[in-house]
């Protein structure tokens, strides 16, 4: 903490107060190398745990990486997909009503990492422009794959959201997860509700590319395009 104070103290230009600084720094390479982790096992473990919830080893590595992916996104921060999570999830109960198999409630309920998972597709293929090298390396572990693969040497910068956003879908569809907002009930008339529900939520959008770092915009229209794609996949 007197490491902390002093780092505050001294770094220039700085909030007049801490409490507003930002929630998050964003990508560093700490978390680059947690992240990274985390995302190549899950991808390799957590279809297992799909097929045979008795898999000691798979459900061990997700714990893991769970760890880890705390870890990198705990200082770098989550954007679109949290951002947009909230509204998905929030509105469900007065909305859809949709209730998620396993799950002993008798109330609705969208879990967070469904509600997450949802738009990732059209989330990732919105923000692969900014930094087409790293979201080639995402596409690659995806497929199950490096960089250095011909398959994915061979997409260009301008395809690689496309690809990413099929291989996202993909493996999503493996662990069964509802395919787009309509599969839980949401329906084109509900994007202005669930666009209004996403603008408050600057903390997570001004971390996103595309929208936090385009001066006096607040991403409505762009956010809407999001959720649109999202719609189903």
């Amino acid at each position: 903490m007197l490491i902390f104070n002093y780092s505050y103290t001294e770094r220039t230009p700085r909030p007049a107060n801490p409490i507003l600084r930002p929630a998050y720094q964003g990508s560093n390479p700490v978390a680059d190398i947690f992240s990274l982790w985390a995302l190549r096992t899950t991808v390799k473990y957590l279809p297992r745990i799909a097929k045979n919830r008795d898999d000691t080893e798979a459900r061990r590595q997700m714990l893991l990486a769970s760890s880890f992916a705390g870890i990198g996104f705990g200082n770098a921060g989550v954007h679109l997909c949290h951002g947009m999570s909230y509204p998905i999830s929030g509105l469900n109960k007065k909305g859809p009503k949709y209730k998620h198999p396993g799950y002993v409630t008798d109330l609705p309920i969208i879990p967070h990492g469904v509600s997450v998972a949802l738009t990732g597709p059209a989330v990732f293929q919105f923000t692969a422009p900014s930094s087409p090298d790293r979201h080639r390396e995402a596409l690659a572990i995806f497929n199950s794959t490096t960089v250095t693969d011909p398959s994915i040497i061979s997409v260009p910068d301008r395809d690689i959201g496309a690809h990413l956003y099929e291989a996202i879908a993909r493996f999503l569809d493996g662990l069964g997860v509802p395919r787009g907002l309509k599969a839980v009930g949401y329906t084109m008339n509900d994007l202005d509700m669930l666009v209004e529900g996403t603008l408050p939520q600057r903390r997570v959008l001004d971390l996103a590319p595309g929208i936090g770092d385009i001066v006096g915009a607040d991403g409505k229209e762009l956010l809407a395009k999001i959720l649109e794609q999202s719609m189903e996949y």
